[in-house]
């Protein structure tokens, strides 16, 4: 479980799905008995001391919120229900995609191409280099995009969302590709913040992808 300072105030904390209850449970301990309120981007726990959570849905999972009788044990089931999660990560020079099913990566593959770093030359040498690390850089994305044609294209019918990860530019340049365009629709919001894509990376992002955002607010000081 991670934390960190949510812009315009409060922290969010990503939370594992099968954890989520115990996370509650201490919330509850802290702030007393919340109410559930249905909202579109999941659940909302209001406490009475004026601490609050929103529960955002993680990628894939369906939303359940507008159904009769919806609540926090609804939130709780559709979170933790497996999917099979597309993963596309991407730095400028390294890539990679894979397919999780429920907490497992089954399907994974790791690439990296060079490019060339930054240089404080000026002048014309500046140019030919900038035009020579762009060219490598749209080189490497091509790479890429055909890793997620040859892999994760053909499971576009049974994937949830696309959950991808690193360099947001880089992914959308990937993703630009109209070979890919069922996969790009599939694309979730959430961006994981990962260093430069290895196996290890990937393993760690199945976890990312599947967990609950929630964005705490603790009670105003009386």
């Amino acid at each position: 479980m991670s934390s960190r300072p949510a812009a315009g105030g409060g922290r969010w904390v990503d939370v594992d799905p099968a954890r989520l209850p115990r996370w509650i449970e201490g919330f509850t301990a802290r702030h007393g008995a919340p109410q559930a309120v249905a909202e579109p981007y999941g659940l909302l726990l209001a406490a009475p001391d004026g601490a609050s959570a929103e529960l955002y849905r993680p990628p894939g999972a369906p939303d359940t919120s507008q159904l009769p009788g919806f609540d926090l044990a609804g939130f709780l089931t559709a979170a933790a229900a497996p999917r099979r999660l597309g993963l596309l990560l991407a730095r400028k020079s390294a890539m990679a995609v894979g397919v999780a099913d429920g907490d497992r990566l089954v399907v994974s593959k790791v690439d990296s191409r060079y490019v060339q770093a930054r240089t404080a030359a000026g002048g014309w040498s500046q140019q030919r280099f900038a035009r020579r690390r762009d060219n490598q850089a749209k080189a490497a994305a091509g790479d890429a995009a055909d890793l997620a044609v040859r892999l994760l294209l053909p499971e576009v019918g049974v994937l949830a969302a696309l959950v991808c990860g690193g360099d947001r530019r880089t992914v959308d340049t990937i993703l630009e590709d109209r070979r890919l365009a069922p996969l790009a629709a599939l694309r979730a919001e959430r961006l994981l913040d990962v260093p430069e894509p290895r196996h290890a990376v990937l393993v760690e992002a199945v976890g990312a992808a599947r967990a609950v955002r929630v964005l705490v607010r603790d009670p105003l000081p009386a």
